[in-house]
């Protein structure tokens, strides 16, 4: 199974469509929002929202669907990111709902070789975040900081750091 991608393995123009989706439940939701410190009603209290918000019903911390189409991109996008260099924008476009199912593509906008060090690069690209109806959710772009094939030959190939099986 592919963990990331090297430098040369991105295409300007490629979309990866991100598998599996996930089904946000209110478990996730809450403990998001517990973790965080996110205590806004309009995620937590079922009675404040049915009774004062336009939804009438929870929405999903915003910054919860984020993360998670950050995290489902990682095997085709940063599993082996050097860092992730910058958040250029982050849009919510629509509200999610305890139930919906989240699926995520990114697209490959552009990239370039780093001007201080010949063993990585920069790739710019686009998340997009929709649910099981295919309303969109949430799109961000980033800059992704990731090593060239020379960079993980150096550092022990594909699965660095992961040590071998000794039979007693």
């Amino acid at each position: 199974m592919q963990f990331g991608r090297y430098y040369e393995e991105f295409e300007v123009g490629a979309i990866y469509k991100h598998w599996p989706g996930k089904t946000v439940t209110e478990y996730d939701d809450h403990l998001f929002c517990l973790l965080t410190m996110n205590h806004h009603p309009l995620h937590m209290d079922v009675n404040y929202a049915e009774k004062t918000t336009d939804f009438g019903k929870n929405v999903v911390v915003g910054n919860y669907i984020y993360s998670l189409l950050l995290g489902m991109s990682v095997p085709d996008v940063s599993g082996k990111a050097i860092a992730n260099l910058e958040i250029e924008s982050l849009r919510h476009v629509a509200p999610t709902f305890h139930g919906d199912t989240i699926y995520g593509e990114t697209t490959v906008l552009d990239k370039w070789e780093s001007k201080s060090k010949d063993d990585r690069g920069v790739v710019h690209v686009e998340t997009k975040g929709y649910k099981q109806d295919g309303t969109l959710v949430c799109i961000f772009r980033r800059k992704v900081m990731v090593p060239k094939v020379s960079y993980g030959e150096a550092r022990g190939g594909e699965q660095p750091g992961r040590p071998e099986l000794r039979e007693s």
